[in-house]
């Protein structure tokens, strides 16, 4: 309890306190899924395709994109997460289980979700995850260490290459997506990523051009 009590004083740009307007969606990949034949792989993939399709239809579903090499996100215009997940459960791929789903409230502080139409681009960007990993050994040096991390993304921020910057609430982290060339050195720099503060995943996020609300 303590831990998660620091946690809340040390985002206050989670949106602690409000309903969030958007829910974001991890489909991360798994390593342990069951190998199918192909025919019943290409019928779940087409019943997945099927049913963005439709959510993006009925308006649920703003934004959606795969990672090279498996997995993906979906951002959904929802106030509740027990809501995904119900309108998750249409779709074949979770259920036959092809990925590990997270379902978490979002919180975006840069970019956003923005439908695009029928005619669209894809863009890819760099997809940069930030995991908290708060613990007895490092609690201390927190709230220093946190606002130099704030103070690290606003000079990146400053580069103009940032898409999104937004955070998931509680204690789950947040994530920034980025265009051009990344330098993981950089983002491996952030202070609070050296002291062991925050974990890192990287991928290559593949979505529609404007689905971020970017310019």
């Amino acid at each position: 309890m303590r831990i998660l009590l620091f946690v809340l004083l040390l985002f206050p740009l989670l949106g602690m306190g409000q309903p969030p307007e958007l829910i974001f969606v991890f489909l991360n990949k798994r390593t342990d899924k069951a190998e199918l034949p192909e025919a019943e792989l290409k019928k779940i993939m087409d019943g997945h395709l099927a049913n963005i399709n439709r959510l993006a239809k009925e308006g649920k579903l703003i934004s959606a994109g795969p990672f090279d090499g498996g997995g993906g996100i979906f951002i959904f215009k929802s106030k509740s997460v027990e809501q995904v997940k119900e309108w998750l459960q249409t779709d074949p791929g979770v259920q036959a289980n092809r990925w590990r789903v997270e379902v978490l409230p979002y919180f975006p502080h840069i970019g956003g979700a923005c439908a695009v139409g029928e005619q669209y681009e894809m863009v890819t960007y760099h997809f940069v995850r930030y995991i908290p990993n708060i613990a007895k050994f490092n609690i201390q040096d927190a709230p220093r260490t946190f606002k130099k991390h704030d103070d690290y993304l606003k000079e990146i921020i400053k580069t103009g290459n940032v898409v999104t910057e937004a955070s998931f609430g509680d204690e789950e982290g947040g994530i920034l997506i980025m265009k051009g060339d990344l330098d993981k050195a950089v983002i491996e720099s952030d202070p609070a990523v050296r002291e062991g503060l925050l974990q890192l995943e990287f991928q290559k996020l593949w979505i529609a051009k404007g689905g971020l609300c970017e310019k």
